[in-house]
């Protein structure tokens, strides 16, 4: 995996893609990055049409690579956006089952802010980010720090992703860590989502489309 540039080629036509094939590369990331396991920083990635990277950079692809998209990871976010991240689920690591909810953290925010500052050549025909959150019960108002987060008796560790197309269209999902009380099998990924899922976060991805 590795950067993206200008003579990849032209970008699809968004109108193409679809909401399931956004879907289907955001579980492709899921399955990239749970063999490391939990504790790992926020990642960003570049969608670009398998067909034009099958074309430009054919080593890159298996020959029977029947996706849509193929995600591309970019370089780290800085040092001081992911360090936090791993403070928390370092202080999360048991966590419990229930009804979730996200607070927005300070986290999430400099993530924000650096995907302001991100555009995308014409061959990339979407983007993805990856991170690990705590998630809470609806009734944890007012839980609004990472500390705070943690440290509460019902909290939860998840890894929250979300993507967006060219086209506008935006997907969130969630995967929550199993419970070691789960009978899960390895490999076994279950994927939430709700259609308000991370709304902020991914209208900033959307964004990173916008024309200068």
């Amino acid at each position: 995996m590795g950067a993206v540039t200008d003579d990849s080629g032209p970008a699809s036509d968004p109108a193409t893609l679809s909401v399931d094939d956004l879907g289907a590369a955001l579980r492709d990331i899921v399955e990239f990055v749970d063999p490391a396991g939990w504790g790992q920083p926020p990642m960003l990635f570049a969608l670009v049409p398998t067909a034009i990277l099958a074309a430009s950079q054919p080593g890159l692809i298996a020959p029977d690579d029947d996706s849509v998209l193929s995600p591309i990871a970019q370089e780290p976010f800085p040092r001081d956006t992911t360090a936090d991240v791993a403070a928390v689920a370092s202080r999360a690591d048991e966590a419990t089952s229930g009804d979730t909810d996200r607070s927005k953290t300070d986290l999430t925010a400099d993530i924000e802010r650096a995907l302001a500052t991100t555009s995308w050549p014409a061959a990339v025909a979407g983007a993805a980010l990856i991170q690990e959150i705590v998630v809470l019960p609806p009734e944890a108002e007012g839980t609004d720090t990472l500390s705070g987060a943690a440290a509460h008796p019902e909290r939860r560790v998840a890894r929250l992703i979300v993507g967006a197309l060219r086209s506008g269209t935006t997907l969130g999902l969630l995967h929550l860590r199993p419970d070691p009380a789960d009978d899960v099998t390895d490999g076994d990924i279950e994927l939430l989502t709700r259609h308000d899922l991370a709304a902020e976060l991914r209208t900033a991805l959307a964004h990173t489309f916008d024309e200068s």
